[in-house]
């Protein structure tokens, strides 16, 4: 997708990787820049107007774990731009297996709830002109961690529930594609003090000190793979951004249905 003159939806934007993800965008000169979180950072919303004048910045708050208020953020991002959103990306992310129905909602309902009522934004069977929705998983949604097995099966389900919605069929209806994103470990907050969030944590201690020593990539080049991904990524595809390297996966499929003759 050329994403020139697009208007785009960041939600989770102030997080570690949605902040680079956001200056990424910009520089694409994207149209109308809609971000979304919890908390406003005033701050860096006067910066990103300040360095790029071009784009119209609005912040929308939004509570992921809440439909309703997923809901009223989708029915205000429409209405500044017109019923034109092009690229909505979920990415929001809460790493801590003692958090159980958080971790859930926050990585798997609330993508889930955010990706359908954006859908019908889109749609461009229903007045929308289709465009793409982007959710970032993760690398251990890929091949799962023992450390982190709730954050794992959050970001299984997140792949799965979006190739599912790319299948071609809906594609034909609603024009809008479906793109997964996995990025390696990211040297972000969501990465510190992790000891006492695993799984299992009175069995984890040697699991944290291997995990101390494996390579992250930053967050500005994971951004930038990440934005310049989305130009070239097609509907159903599945991404893996991994310290500093790009590629897309590929999936056997382990299972069909037996179809009555």
């Amino acid at each position: 997708m050329e994403l020139k003159g697009k208007n785009v939806v960041y939600v989770g934007g102030f997080g570690g990787i949605g902040q680079k993800c956001l200056l990424a965008f910009l520089r694409k000169e994207i149209k109308h820049l809609i971000i979304c979180d919890l908390h406003e950072n005033s701050a860096l919303m006067l910066d990103l107007a300040k360095t790029f004048p071009q784009t119209c910045l609005n912040f929308i708050p939004i509570d992921v774990i809440q439909r309703e208020s997923i809901e009223e953020a989708f029915r205000t991002a429409s209405n500044i731009v017109h019923n034109q959103i092009d690229v909505l990306v979920n990415g929001c992310g809460l790493m801590n297996d003692c958090l159980i129905d958080l971790t859930i909602g926050i990585n798997l309902t609330g993508v889930i709830y955010s990706s359908l009522i954006a859908l019908s934004y889109l749609d461009k069977s229903k007045g929308g002109r289709g465009g793409m929705i982007v959710n970032i998983g993760s690398v251990v949604g890929l091949e799962p961690s023992g450390m982190f097995a709730v954050y794992s099966a959050a970001k299984a389900g997140l792949i799965a529930f979006t190739r599912a919605l790319a299948n071609p069929l809906y594609y034909a209806h609603t024009g809008v594609s479906f793109i997964t994103i996995c990025p390696g470990f990211t040297d972000t907050s969501l990465l510190e003090s992790i000891r006492g969030k695993e799984t299992l944590t009175e069995y984890a201690a040697s699991m944290a000190e291997r995990f101390a020593l494996v390579k992250k990539q930053s967050a500005e080049i994971c951004a930038d793979n990440l934005v310049g991904v989305l130009e070239k990524a097609k509907n159903g595809s599945v991404w893996m951004l991994d310290i500093g390297e790009v590629k897309e996966m590929r999936f056997e499929v382990l299972w069909r249905p037996a179809m009555e003759v």
